[in-house]
């Protein structure tokens, strides 16, 4: 009979980094990869006047705005969902194989499909992007200082995903086919999937539903719902994806009800020290999206520039990154 680890077993581990962690690893940096990977291609596929939407430079950098934002609003959402209701590992294989379909579907006609394909994305990346990092942080006990070491190592997984996405998928797109670049997204995100799966046993209850005390009826009624909303929402991202100016009411509603939900999370707790730390910590978010507002030039405004300055697939690739 194959024994089942427990939380206290992964947590008492010997050395600097769990052996759990290198599973970890390898399942961000390759989502990291298609992640990256889309965002570095998708102003330059958009102003493609031959095989993409040949868009002006405005309405490229308008439109890929819109995208990333519905991306970091939908993990927001997704972030929720698992903690509530699915669970950081049926979250993340949900949100995995949704966007290996958007991509896929790009990958057949990226004109034709792009949005189609790009909306199932934002919401696969919504339900994936929360909870590796989240299991990361679970491999430790309370006070480890091993931890850090451990995110450390876990974000150098994430640079190199990003570094080899971006630089191959905006290759394969300039120099080979469109439907390449978008195949070799959707193929490394399966490879991280299928990593996952074949892990997942070795972090024990690391990432089970929030639910594993209620009925079955009643828990599967609730993930049910969770993904008939996600079902739902499609059409409605696709359309304010395609029209910018939607994106904005949306961000203008989205963004109250996330403080007000903030702080009424923060009022259900009693502990008025963890309460400091709760608002310690939304002063550190808040400025994290200043900092944000700028880095996403680099897959907008600087990726133009770079398509505009950089003739050669090296550094064309190269200056999108940085």
């Amino acid at each position: 009979m194959q024994h089942n680890i427990t939380l206290e077993e992964i947590q008492d581990f010997k050395g600097k980094y769990p052996k759990q962690l290198w599973a970890l690893f390898l399942v961000e940096m390759w989502e990291r990869f298609c992640f990256y990977g889309m965002r570095g291609m998708l102003t330059i596929f958009m102003i493609d006047k031959i095989v993409g939407l040949a868009l002006t430079d405005k309405d490229a950098n308008l439109q890929y705005a819109a995208i990333q934002a519905f991306v970091y609003a939908f993990t927001f959402l997704g972030g929720i969902f698992a903690d509530k209701v699915l669970g950081f590992r049926k979250s993340l294989f949900f949100g995995g194989m949704i966007m290996i379909l958007g991509n896929l579907i790009i990958a057949v006609s990226p004109k034709e499909f792009f949005y189609i394909g790009i909306t199932l994305s934002i919401i696969g990346t919504g339900f994936f992007k929360p909870n590796v990092s989240s299991m990361v942080g679970d491999l430790y006990k309370e006070g480890d200082a091993r931890r850090d070491a451990g995110y450390g190592m876990f974000y150098a997984g994430i640079n190199i995903g990003g570094l080899l996405g971006g630089a191959l998928c905006v290759y394969l797109g300039k120099y080979v086919s469109w439907n390449y670049a978008f195949l070799a997204a959707a193929i490394v995100m399966a490879l991280g999937l299928v990593t996952f799966l074949f892990t997942q046993r070795t972090l024990g209850p690391i990432g089970d539903s929030p639910l594993k005390n209620m009925t079955v009826s009643k828990k599967r009624a609730r993930e049910i719902g969770v993904y008939l909303f996600s079902l739902i929402s499609v059409p409605l991202i696709l359309i304010m994806v395609q029209n910018t100016h939607y994106t904005d009411y949306f961000m203008y509603t989205i963004a109250p009800l996330s403080i007000i939900y903030f702080l009424y999370e923060t009022y259900k707790v009693k502990d008025r020290k963890f309460q400091m730390k709760l608002f310690a910590a939304f002063i550190f978010i808040f400025c994290y999206f200043l900092f944000n507002a700028i880095y996403e030039q680099s897959g907008g405004s600087l990726a133009l520039f770079a398509e505009k300055t950089c003739r050669t697939p090296f550094y064309s690739s190269i200056s999108i990154l940085t």
